[in-house]
């Protein structure tokens, strides 16, 4: 049986959505070897087109377009879920960003949302994701553009909100806020993509139908996360976007990319 590599995040929505194509649960023509990398990483990784199948931020479509495509399952999108930014201590949005801001990569969603808000911004510090908070709480950085988990434990650092662009996608678009979705290589023949996507939202149904099975999986890989937050990320990333992209969906992922 041929074998695609697929790489996806360690976070708690991946390792949930994704257990079941990853441990071999699910009806496939093929098994998968997975590669857990940040989500910057990845969007890196894949303008040499590394993996078979990849987990990329929608900011990094445009850059790899020539080199994967887009399935409609296993995307990352939804209301609510947006990038924040955050500080020390209240202040205006415009304010927050004309000095140090920290962001977790300049090909992530969350920075191409950064931009569209605020054009003129400062100076940039790129730092993984999971390094931001504890950067801003200790003034190395003026601000922080936040992402995953991040949303969820900003206030135990002692820090506030500038602005959820989230929300601010969703009052100029009227549209989900389409974060991530999962690509197939372009080389890759059509019918192998089109296996690859009904595989996926298999995995994805899977988790639905057995929140439980993919406990270990999930906790092994979110060590540093309560089981609070890590269900609190889970519900909140993986919807009914993550089993069928939808037209919303992809007007949304247009629309940004």
């Amino acid at each position: 049986m041929r074998e695609l590599t697929f790489g996806y995040s360690p976070c708690p929505n991946d390792t949930f959505a994704f257990h079941a194509l990853a441990h071999g649960l699910v009806d496939a023509p093929f098994r998968v070897r997975s590669v857990l990398l940040d989500i910057e990483e990845l969007n890196r990784r894949a303008h040499d087109g590394e993996f078979h199948l990849t987990k990329l931020s929608v900011g990094a479509f445009a850059g790899v377009g020539d080199r994967y495509r887009l399935l409609r399952s296993g995307a990352a999108l939804g209301k609510g879920v947006g990038p924040l930014v955050v500080t020390r201590t209240p202040t205006p949005f415009a304010e927050a960003v004309r000095g140090r801001i920290a962001i977790p990569g300049r090909e992530t969603t969350a920075f191409k949302l950064l931009r569209l808000a605020a054009p003129a911004l400062g100076e940039i510090v790129e730092l993984r994701y999971d390094r931001i908070l504890r950067a801003v709480a200790a003034g190395e950085v003026d601000a922080g553009l936040i992402i995953h988990e991040s949303r969820f434990t900003y206030t135990d650092h002692g820090l506030v909100k500038a602005i959820d662009l989230g929300d601010w996608w969703e009052r100029e678009t009227g549209l989900p806020v389409p974060l991530a979705g999962i690509c197939a290589r372009a080389d890759l023949d059509e019918a192998t993509r089109a296996a690859a996507e009904r595989a996926i939202r298999a995995s994805v149904q899977y988790a639905f139908d057995r929140p439980e099975a993919s406990r270990a999986y999930v906790r092994a890989h979110a060590q540093e996360m309560s089981d609070a937050v890590c269900d609190a990320h889970i519900a909140l990333y993986v919807n009914a976007f993550s089993l069928d992209v939808g037209e919303e969906g992809l007007r949304a992922i247009a629309r940004l990319a």
